[in-house]
């Protein structure tokens, strides 16, 4: 993959809690203007991966680079400069319930901006239609579904126009035709908006259906990585037991 086309690089990337290695030499890039998804098992440290590229985890050893910048040495005030260029969908979407749905979006607005109200509520009531809420502003994340929450979160997250969205396990938790109306908003974050997407997943189907590229981490290290078809024709017997879903592998049920 040609170097002016990666937006994060991640090399050699270390980094333990206590006596447990959960990262253990990541190299990895990640082209611009693709959904690249981060495939493992739960609890196999892709979780602790995004944090390092959002930079709200340093390693132990090893570099992060976002768009050829090494995040690891920086200071907060620096730090948060580069994290304008993200935006990140959580899990939950961890919303703050006291606030309207309007609210919620324009909270980044507010926060990062000196936009006037006026120009906050256009863009705010862009974004919901983006996301299929249009006219929803009012509501409190109390009444909203989960693939609802998940959309207005979708919707923060795009509030500032980020080069990178990251998507924190989105489709857990949702039924399959939820699960459809995310994967196809995530693969319109990357066409309609122009975002570099990274997901982390063990959602295979959802995987196969949004991903240019698939990576996946077992045991610390980035042990496959290529388009869907190349990662499903992958002969390693690791990659085949996690794609197939099959309970019988090196893989072991615990």
């Amino acid at each position: 993959m040609k170097q002016d086309n990666i937006v994060i690089s991640l090399k050699d990337v270390h980094k333990s809690f206590g006596t447990q290695k959960v990262l253990r030499g990541i190299n990895l890039d990640l082209p611009k203007d693709k959904v690249n998804v981060i495939i493992g098992k739960s609890g196999g440290g892709k979780s602790v991966l995004l944090k390092h590229i959002i930079g709200l985890l340093k390693p132990d050893r090893g570099q992060v680079l976002v768009n050829g910048q090494d995040i690891v040495p920086l200071k907060e005030q620096e730090l948060a400069r580069v994290r304008r260029k993200f935006g990140m969908l959580f899990q939950e979407a961890a919303l703050f319930d006291s606030l309207t749905v309007f609210e919620n979006v324009a909270f980044p607005l507010q926060e990062h901006t000196k936009k006037s109200f006026k120009e906050i509520k256009e863009i705010v009531e862009e974004k919901l239609a983006q996301v299929g809420l249009a006219g929803m502003g009012y509501k409190m994340p109390s009444e909203l579904s989960g693939g609802m929450r998940k959309r207005v979160g979708l919707a923060r997250a795009l509030a500032l126009d980020p080069e990178i969205v990251l998507f924190d396990e989105p489709t857990s938790g949702l039924d399959p035709v939820m699960s459809a109306a995310i994967n196809e908003l995530i693969v319109r974050t990357k066409e309609d908006f122009g975002a570099t997407c990274v997901v982390i997943s063990h959602d295979i189907p959802a995987t196969m259906a949004t991903a240019d590229f698939i990576f996946m981490l077992y045991e610390g290290k980035i042990i496959a990585q290529g388009t869907p078809e190349e990662i499903k024709q992958n002969p390693d017997p690791v990659v085949q037991q996690f794609i197939y879903g099959r309970a019988n592998g090196p893989i072991k049920v615990i």
